[in-house]
């Protein structure tokens, strides 16, 4: 058996076993891509905490589905709320909704009532310093004898100076949702609204929930609608989102994937006028594709949507070492047999796998474990193809010739058409006008790494995501202050600090509100020294509990049953004991407890605006321990430096590419980059006259131009005359391709790969119309040259 044919006998093997491993994951095991957004999101490079702090207010978010059933009249939310509710109860599998009752809120404040004498709200604690004993006495008998003194939580004489119902009261007031008729309410200046607060039993990431969930909501809408047609319904939560991404990357893998299929068919049937040389292109593609899917589960165990998304787009590049191989093979004729131009071609080949595995490979240089599997895929998916063209091609062609059509001879004769470089004053003027021109366009280049541009909801989603956060008066996710301390203890006493500075930003509206849980647990030091207040202002001999007694005509055997009563309920509320309560369910997500030798919380605001940011990140100052969190601003802090540093590895990479290709192309090497280097400039101009704003992924574009440029560099260069036409009918096939798979990635509708499809577009096309401009006149590639560096 000859070496072609033991090595196709290899391959075989091989491919065989990936076939089996690609069946077995999808027949199988069944797998389904991640949709998850998170992951395309920088990883927190140094800070553990902060990382924990992120995860926990996202996390909190992922598996609720919030929705607002709003109409004129109550009983017609009501209305429209039971019928869609009705219809989620018949899912019980799927949804968990929260019982609203009288026992759920006896069962709620039954915990503090336990501790009501140390909860104060601070404007209490002031007043007890501060106003004299009568003024107690006053409130404690309105409190008696008026039927609005307040809520009445227990007898009159568990409270009887109102302190608990305060802070109740206080509580409250940290949501504008309110029970009514069994029902969570909340209005604007317009309508009333029925709040449904749902908790998804399945994952919200997933794409089988999405496809289940998504359908059944929209029946509950159609169910509330029917009740009440002019009914406004609001409807947010992490599985929307998800599920839109996820339909949109499904089809834009379709659109891009089969457009690049659609246009290689046509251009290899226009240039061979043969089904074979499509058949083996496919093939190539094909292979590279289940291998790159294979060796990416064994590595990272899943697959993201997204990169199957990008990964769609390697097709316009994985087919540039078939298309070689094949144009090289008609140009032989029946000169040189297949395994004998494959060692001809076997140095370009290298040098062209080499340089886009580079290119990719610099992708894997982000924060973004998403983009990583992008460029472990991609890079893989080209190993693959490579692997296909070198193994298969020689055998499967063997000494046979192929046919050229019309497209293959109009389109060599073109190249007499291009100009080449000389160093002469033609040349020397052009120079000077392109750097002129690229510099102004270059210079006219701003910046934008906005961690926002990673998606595009649709506007219906945004538009109620931001109409439910005004109404619910909803803390933001993603800025908050993160408070750290050596025990659980002092942490809450620098939440306790932190909250007096923030105080007065309430009354100034710069912020609605704080959620933070030392409002629901004080410090035990604080709780201390309340029941040490209380029973110093309220409860000492002759105080204000004396007095009640006195003007209520009570005994003394009254007085020690009401001292005795409250002094039982002044234990010290412990955090372990509130958060094994129901109670504590909607702000667990704000404790973090022991983490990385040390404890965290989080102090979340309420309608918080971008122009207050400055003021309020300031409270933080002079607070050991507390630090302001802004996850846009600091991932988009990652992005811009992550463009600068990219910028500068684009550079390295051109250095890495010039030294591995100057033992074979010597004083040609330049020629080599030289069209790939310029290419970029221009690109960067083009997108500066155009207004647009430089960002992290047009720098990842000009990387991986460089792995694609320079094939086609290598290419000219492997045969410099310019009356051999093979190359630049290799180039123009291989270009077409890879503008048109980039260019359909450039419809995406994520703007990051928006433009990272558009540089693409404008460098391919770019490097295209430049290399044949350095050509030469004369093969300067010795016979002996090539023997030495294969």
């Amino acid at each position: 058996m000859t070496r072609t044919r033991q090595l196709a006998a290899l391959w075989a093997l091989a491919v065989c076993l990936l076939l089996g491993h690609n069946a077995y994951l999808w027949l199988v095991q069944r797998i389904v891509p991640d949709t998850d957004i998170m992951a395309l999101l920088p990883v927190q490079e140094r800070d553990p905490v902060l990382q924990a702090s992120f995860a926990h207010m996202v996390d909190a978010a992922q598996q609720r589905v919030i929705v607002l059933v709003g109409a004129e009249e109550w009983t017609d939310a009501k209305r429209a709320a039971d019928a869609y509710q009705a219809v989620l109860g018949t899912r019980s599998d799927l949804f968990a909704a929260a019982a609203i009752d009288e026992q759920t809120q006896n069962d709620w404040l039954s915990v503090f009532q336990q501790h009501r004498l140390t909860l104060l709200t601070a404007e209490q604690e002031a007043q007890l310093r501060t106003q004299p004993a009568q003024y107690w006495l006053d409130a404690a008998l309105a409190k008696l004898y008026s039927p609005f003194g307040g809520p009445k939580l227990g007898s009159w004489q568990e409270d009887p100076f109102g302190l608990f119902g305060g802070w109740v009261q206080e509580r409250a007031q940290e949501t504008p949702v309110r029970p009514r008729d069994g029902h969570l309410f909340v209005a604007d200046a317009h309508k009333q609204y029925v709040l449904l607060p749902l908790t998804l039993k399945v994952p919200a990431l997933s794409m089988t929930a999405q496809e289940t969930v998504l359908p059944l909501l929209q029946q509950a809408a159609d169910a509330a609608r029917n009740t009440a047609p002019k009914i406004e319904l609001i409807q947010a939560g992490v599985i929307l989102h998800a599920a839109n991404a996820s339909a949109q990357a499904s089809g834009e893998v379709s659109t891009i994937g089969i457009g690049s299929l659609l246009g290689i068919i046509a251009l290899m049937w226009f240039a061979f006028h043969s089904f074979k040389p499509i058949s083996l292109i496919l093939l190539s593609i094909g292979v590279g594709f289940l291998g790159a899917l294979s060796v990416c589960w064994l590595l990272f165990g899943q697959i993201h949507l997204m990169t199957l998304v990008f990964g769609a787009s390697l097709i316009g590049v994985a087919q540039d070492y078939g298309i070689y191989f094949l144009c090289n093979r008609l140009a032989a004729g029946e000169q040189l047999d297949s395994p004998a131009l494959l060692r001809r071609l076997m140095p370009g080949l290298c040098f062209t796998l080499l340089a886009a595995v580079i290119g990719y490979m610099g992708l894997a240089l982000t924060p973004f474990p998403g983009l990583r599997q992008m460029a472990v895929f991609s890079a893989l998916g080209l190993v693959f193809a490579w692997l296909t063209v070198v193994c298969w091609f020689p055998a499967l062609i063997g000494s046979r010739t192929l046919k050229s059509g019309a497209l293959v001879r109009g389109y060599g004769a073109a190249l007499r058409a291009w100009p080449l470089l000389r160093f002469n004053r033609a040349t020397l003027v052009a120079v000077l006008v392109f750097a002129v021109a690229a510099a102004y366009g270059v210079s006219r280049l701003g910046a934008n790494d906005d961690i926002r541009l990673l998606q595009n909801p649709p506007k219906h989603l945004i538009a109620d995501q931001i109409k439910l956060s005004k109404l619910l008066d909803a803390p933001t996710p993603v800025q908050y202050f993160l408070v750290r301390a050596p025990s659980a203890e002092q942490v809450l006493q620098r939440e306790e600090q932190l909250k007096a500075r923030l105080d007065p930003l309430i009354a100034g509206k710069q912020i609605s509100g704080y959620q933070a849980m030392s409002n629901w647990v004080p410090s035990a030091a604080t709780q201390t020294a309340r029941r040490a207040l209380i029973e110093q202002k309220l409860l000492g001999d002759d105080g204000p509990l004396q007095g009640l007694a006195r003007e209520t005509g009570e005994d003394a055997a009254w007085i020690d049953a009401t001292r005795t009563g409250l002094l039982a309920s002044s234990a010290p509320l412990a955090m372990d004991d509130f958060l094994k309560t129901p109670a504590s369910e909607p702000w667990r997500h704000l404790w973090l407890g022991q983490i990385d030798g040390g404890y965290a919380s989080i102090v979340a605001l309420r309608g918080l605006g971008m122009a207050a940011v400055p003021q309020v990140m300031r409270a933080a100052d002079g607070v050991q321990g507390v630090q302001w969190v802004d996850k846009v601003a600091e991932i988009s802090s990652v992005l811009g430096r992550y463009r600068v540093n990219m910028s500068w590895v684009v550079l390295g990479a051109y250095a890495v590419v010039f030294v591995l290709l100057f033992p074979r192309y010597r004083g040609r090497t330049w020629r080599v980059l030289a069209p790939t280097a310029i290419a970029s400039i221009a690109a960067l101009a083009i997108l500066g006259f155009a207004s647009q704003n430089l960002q992290l992924f047009h720098v990842l574009a000009l990387m991986l131009l460089l792995g694609v440029g320079v094939d086609y560099g290598i290419f000219m260069q492997e045969h410099p005359d310019r009356r051999d036409h093979t190359p630049w009918l290799a180039v123009g096939m291989s270009a077409a391709n890879t503008i048109l798979s980039f260019g359909l990635l450039g419809l995406s509708h994520t703007p990051a790969l928006q433009a990272f499809g558009l540089t693409m577009l404008l460098g391919t096309a770019l490097v295209w119309l430049i290399v044949p401009c350095f050509g030469t006149t004369t093969s300067t590639i010795t016979s002996s040259s090539e023997s030495k560096h294969v």
